[in-house]
């Protein structure tokens, strides 16, 4: 856009600027008869038709006008309104950034004008027009230099903000990278570690040869996938490749297989659903990861109920369960998953139940429309 303003201010300007010195120049001279007076002319022109270039060459337009102002002086033995394409060549030069040489050239300009008005002044006679020129010159240096620096000032502290809030967004988003890293470990680890105490547990409690050889068995299971987990967020976290996709829907089976135990029956009701986004897809996993995890340390149940359905354009994933221990205090396990919802405009409650039990609802919009498929199980 500014290409477009600069090339429409030229078009205005530049014709606007000549037709003034021409005006003044026939005014001046009363007509144009002499030889003289039309070299002016032609100087005239010539001068004006290089501001079409000021900006990409300021300093050479400068002078090919201050030459101009030379000429004329010399041509018509006085100063005229060929000092007009001058001024614009001068603010050229100075908004451009050559301060110093729109100094030079204002003080070449002055002397030029004062020779070519010494030619019909009287020697005692003070030359107010070269100081009205000087005076003009000055005002156009001093402000043009002003504007400049205060654009070049507005234009740091622009810069200064734009960069403070690109280093406020890369902080943010480290930050919640690290929230979304920390919530997998815990999410990874105080899941299978929980399983892995409880197995353990088991074994130690109860020395049954079968039920030692399944509770190792799990445990072997259990910390396979934790590693293989662990692996994939450290992945994660080093921006390299993940060693295996994040979990979802499709492994819901395996998770509950897993969390399930001999004295806790874990029941599915999965609904068909359209497939989910990737991030709801991971924390619907997550969740009932996470709720399984506290039915394990906390529940004393005998039976879960795992249930996700869609409702319109979102899904719904509830954890029931009958236990009759003590819900513990609340931990970091609520609040990630609370957060999980949260972070994808979904909410999440928690809380017991009237006939006893503990139950976690959360609801995550689905966010898109693919086509439907089957259960994942």
């Amino acid at each position: 856009m500014s290409g477009w303003r600069g090339r429409t201010a030229d078009v205005v300007l530049v014709p606007a600027v000549g037709l003034v010195a021409v005006v003044g120049l026939v005014v001046q001279s009363r007509g144009i008869a002499t030889v003289a007076e039309w070299a002016a002319l032609l100087v005239v022109l010539l001068s004006t038709g290089a501001l079409y270039v000021r900006r990409r060459h300021p300093v050479p337009v400068g002078v090919v006008a201050l030459a101009a102002i030379g000429a004329y002086g010399a041509l018509l033995h006085r100063p005229g309104p060929i000092m007009l394409v001058f001024v614009v060549a001068l603010y050229t030069v100075v908004d451009e950034g050559h301060l110093a040489v729109a100094i030079g050239l204002g003080l070449a300009s002055v002397i030029a004008f004062a020779v070519a008005d010494s030619y019909n002044r009287s020697p005692n006679t003070m030359n107010g027009a070269t100081l009205l020129h000087a005076g003009w010159l000055v005002a156009v240096i001093a402000g043009v230099t002003r504007n400049r620096r205060a654009y070049l000032a507005e234009a740091q502290a622009r810069a200064v903000v734009a960069e403070q809030r690109m280093e406020e967004e890369a902080r943010r988003r480290a930050t919640e990278e690290r929230l979304r890293i920390a919530r997998e470990l815990h999410d990874v680890l105080g899941h299978h570690l929980s399983l892995i105490n409880v197995q353990a547990s088991a074994a130690l409690h109860r020395p049954d040869p079968v039920r030692s050889e399944q509770a190792l068995t799990a445990i072997k299971q259990t910390s396979k996938e934790t590693l293989s987990e662990l692996r994939a967020t450290l992945g994660a976290l080093r921006q390299a490749p993940a060693v295996m996709p994040a979990p979802g829907l499709n492994r819901l089976g395996d998770l509950i297989r897993t969390a399930a135990r001999p004295e806790l029956e874990i029941r599915t009701e999965l609904a068909e659903t359209r497939s989910l986004p990737p991030e709801v897809d991971l924390a619907v996993y997550r969740i009932v990861q996470e709720a399984l995890t506290n039915v394990a340390r906390h529940a004393r149940a005998t039976t879960a109920v795992v249930r996700v359905r869609p409702d319109h354009d979102d899904v719904l994933v509830e954890v029931e369960d009958d236990g009759t221990g003590p819900p513990g205090s609340p931990g970091s396990g609520i609040l990630g998953m609370r957060e999980r919802a949260l972070a994808l405009g979904g909410s999440l409650t928690t809380g017991a139940q009237p006939d006893g039990g503990f139950r976690v609802r959360a609801r995550l919009p689905m966010r898109q429309d693919p086509a439907p498929v089957g259960e994942q199980m």
